[in-house]
Parts: structure tokens; C-alpha cells; sequence
């Protein structure tokens, strides 16, 4: 299982409690202790189930907007967008639970031309007005003529966005591009005349679900 290097460390210090927890179980011959140990270790397999970062195909195509996170698809609202986009948007969003992959990936084809990192609260992800109170960071993609806007948002135990891309970049379709500790959202915004082929309620695999079709 591959797993997203910002993930490491954390691995590797759950693991180390865990064993330590068995050593000293082993030490002490005391059942509460063998139960503690066998606490932590569940809960160091939930961490590097966590941060997995499994390879994902699917349909690609310069009209296409791809998943950028796994989760569930729980709004789908018309917005005005100041930052980037300055203007009408159609904004897709894609809350993510701690169960869910957490690897972010690149929804279009482009070059990056906006970046902004924006600190906020850390409201539950799900509720609307998380995207504009909570922490987050938004990374502009212009894709031929269009412009996409890609928003990783902190949520109720998310402390942590990692976002790798920099102005300028030459960015490629399901490539990663970042990932957000420990349960979030992320929001998709594209043209109003785009044709979304996802609903509320559906679930997402990032780098493989078609959100949208662009004109």
C-alpha cells in the first residue's frame, strides 16, 4: 500500500507507541496493558490506512473536470467567485470524512495562476458557511480558455492543508497536488454553462470521477 509522504511520521510514531505499549505489556504480564497495546495498535493501522495514496485512472479529456478528493458530494450551489474566477460560478463541494483518502489531485489540465492560502476557523466542513469562515487554500487552474478554481477547506479536526503548487506550474489531470489532516472539504468551482454529471449525495473517487463536462 502506498501511502503520502506527509503521512510518515505520523506512522512511524504510532507504530513506535504501539510497540511500546506490547513491550511493556510483555514486561509487566498485565491484561489491561495487552489491552491498551492492542488499542494502539488498531489505531496506528487507522493511521496508515489513513494516509493511503492508492494510483487512480479513469476518463480524461480537456472538457472534462475531474474529482480532486474522495468523499461525498453534499453541495452543488451557483456563487459568485471575487478571487479568481470574478464572476458566476457553478461550486461543487466534496466533504471528506476520516474514513475517506485524503490525497488531493489536480481536476484539469493548465497551468496554476493563483494561489492563496486564507486562515479561518475550523467549523464542521459539511456546513455551507465553512467555506467562507473555515481555513483554506485555493489554487486557480487556467485551462484553455476557462478558469477553474480548486479549494482544499480545513474542517472540525482538520488542522493541517498541504498544498504542493506554485504559481506558474504546468499542472496535469488526477497528478497530486495536495492533501488536508484529518477530514475535510474541498470545493470545485467552473463555468455556469458547464454540465455536471455528478448530484448530492453521490460519492466521488479523486483523479477517477467526472464532476463535470466544460463547453
Amino acid at each position: 500500500m502506498n501511502v503520502a509522504r506527509e503521512g510518515i511520521p505520523f506512522i512511524v510514531i504510532a507504530v513506535a507507541i504501539a510497540s511500546g505499549a506490547f513491550l511493556l505489556a510483555v514486561t509487566k504480564r498485565s491484561w489491561p496493558l495487552w489491552l491498551l497495546a492492542f488499542l494502539l495498535l488498531l489505531i496506528a493501522l487507522w493511521v496508515a490506512y489513513f494516509f493511503r495514496d492508492p494510483e487512480r485512472t479513469g476518463e480524461r479529456g480537456d472538457t472534462l473536470v475531474i474529482a480532486p478528493a474522495d468523499g461525498r458530494i453534499v453541495h452543488l450551489t451557483e456563487v459568485d467567485e471575487p478571487s479568481f474566477i470574478h464572476g458566476k460560478a457553478l461550486r461543487i463541494s466534496i466533504f471528506m470524512n476520516v474514513f475517506n483518502v485524503h490525497v488531493n489531485r489536480y481536476p484539469v489540465n493548465g497551468t496554476v495562476d493563483y494561489v492563496h492560502y486564507n486562515p479561518g476557523k475550523f467549523l464542521n466542513a459539511a456546513v455551507e458557511k465553512s467555506s467562507l469562515e473555515n481555513e483554506q487554500m485555493s489554487v486557480g487552474i487556467t485551462s484553455g480558455p476557462r478558469k477553474i478554481l480548486v479549494r482544499q477547506i480545513a474542517g472540525l479536526i482538520a488542522r493541517r492543508i498541504v498544498t504542493y503548487s506554485k504559481v506558474g506550474d504546468a499542472v496535469r489531470q488526477g497528478e497530486r497536488f495536495g492533501l488536508i489532516r484529518f477530514g475535510s472539504r474541498v470545493d470545485v468551482f467552473v463555468p455556469t454553462n458547464a454540465k455536471i454529471r455528478v448530484k448530492i449525495g453521490e460519492t466521488t473517487a479523486s483523479g477517477t470521477t467526472v464532476l463535470a463536462e466544460l463547453p
